[in-house]
């Protein structure tokens, strides 16, 4: 195609001849085809076959040689082709060339010499061999004004004048009008219908992700346990697990272990990306579990695959522990996840901090050493990603961990199962309707008194 590449040229001629046209100096072919193309805008919602109907009439009807149409990208306010007679991809911002000029203006701009023309760039020519010798360049502007595109007509029939002439300008305002309408129409139609593929796929991944939560809560003598996620978007950038190392075969083929261990792992952000990278982490703890690996040695290999996985400024964090029903005792590793709590029988707090950064940010950084956490009868240990803390009141207060403590030591006696129930029957109270900016995800172990 000829050039309709930008550039910034001065500013020259605007439209071409501004004389009044009577309709009948229009043949009655022109109107003829005008009127089937209008007709067949109105029946099409296919974005690329409504384009490829303007860029065709558009050369039709104006006689000319080859056509295309520009479409407005209003959120970065750029001119994008897509569909073009001899011409490939193309995108510019409005500032620059003869159609960033017509979109600005709104008006036709009528340039009967390209050559002789300082806002022409014949670059394109050059490389296509290519010679355009004139140009009629028409906005797409909808009943409320609103920019659709513009369209480049090139090469009027010599052998009827050589030139776009006012009668031209008059079919490309009629044209014009349609095409606008029918390009948002089937933008609409298409954005309409990409939202309903993307609802789609996200119901798809809610439920694959779902199903990868315990569907099971392991049973230990003397312990409860409570867990569940509730994600801020269709899919969570949490995950927990819970796996009974009795059910494990190691290699050797007896059990791996006699203890639960339990994985809470809350990714940077929420949606469909940090869903996935907490679904990898918590198949690599599996993995490791039935390997029968320390949750020290998982966390560290967390860490160094995570950090050949993640994109920059990604990261993870969690916690890999141990229940161990026998030794009455916790163990584990936590990069980057606090506060962990412990509500003692006696209605007194214990809190432990992370002991390492993220996963995902240094695969030189190994855990710092934790010493077992005993867990006495009536102690409720409570594990809670940050959505719990950080929930937000309509005053933008914020939940925080002073009102989780009280609540817990008010229910005590309560089993772990009630405890999150109260829980999250609190959190939604001082929400007051505020939707939720970030997941929500507990692990709560309790020890039976007596």
């Amino acid at each position: 195609m000829g050039s309709t590449e930008p550039t910034n040229g001065a500013a020259g001629s605007g439209s071409g001849p501004a004389a009044e046209v009577r309709e009948e100096a229009i043949s009655p072919h022109t109107w003829a085809t005008v009127r089937v193309v209008i007709e067949r805008l109105a029946l099409s919602n296919n974005l690329a076959e409504v384009l490829g109907l303007v860029i065709d009439a558009m050369r039709d009807c104006l006689h000319a040689d080859r056509a295309s149409v520009f479409q407005f990208d209003q959120q970065t306010q750029e001119l994008f082709v897509t569909t073009a007679h001899g011409m490939s991809q193309i995108r510019f911002p409005i500032t620059k060339g003869i159609a960033g000029e017509a979109a600005r203006t709104g008006r036709i701009i009528n340039v009967p010499d390209c050559y002789a023309d300082s806002r022409f760039n014949p670059e394109i020519d050059k490389k296509t061999g290519y010679k355009t010798r004139n140009m009629l360049t028409i906005p797409l502007m909808s009943a409320d004004s609103g920019l659709e595109g513009v369209a480049q007509v090139l090469n009027r029939d010599l052998a009827l004048g050589g030139s776009f002439d006012a009668a031209d300008e008059q079919v490309a305002r009629v044209l014009a009008s349609q095409a606008a309408v029918a390009i948002r129409r089937a933008r609409l139609l298409e954005a309409e219908q990409r939202k309903k593929k993307i609802e789609a796929d996200l119901a798809v991944a809610r439920t694959i992700q779902q199903s990868t939560f315990p569907k099971v809560i392991p049973q230990f003598s003397g312990y409860e346990v409570a867990c569940q996620t509730l994600p801020a978007d269709e899919t969570g950038g949490d995950t927990f697990d819970l796996i009974d190392q009795r059910t494990l075969m190691g290699p050797d083929g007896a059990p791996v272990g006699d203890g639960l261990v339990f994985v809470l792992g809350d990714a940077t952000g929420h949606g469909i990306g940090p869903a996935l990278s907490v679904a990898q982490c918590r198949a690599m703890v599996r993995m490791g579990v039935r390997l029968g690996a320390s949750v020290d040695r998982i966390a560290e290999i967390l860490n160094v695959q995570l950090c050949d996985d993640l994109p920059p400024g990604r990261f993870i964090t969690a916690i890999v522990g141990l229940l161990d029903p026998v030794r009455h005792e916790l163990r584990y590793s936590a990069p980057g996840q606090a506060p962990l709590l412990m509500v003692r029988a006696d209605g007194t707090m214990e809190e432990r901090q992370a002991n390492s950064m993220p996963l995902g940010i240094d695969a030189e950084v190994r855990p710092d050493p934790v010493e077992p956490w005993p867990m006495a009868p009536g102690d409720v240990f409570l594990l809670l990603s940050d959505g719990y803390f950080e929930a937000m009141a309509p005053n933008d207060e914020q939940y925080g961990q002073e009102r989780i403590v009280a609540l817990v030591r008010e229910n005590l006696a309560q089993p772990a199962t009630k405890i999150l129930s109260v829980l999250n029957e609190s959190v939604a109270k001082f929400a007051a309707g505020r939707p939720y900016s970030d997941d929500h995800t507990a692990v709560i172990i309790r020890r039976q008194p007596g």
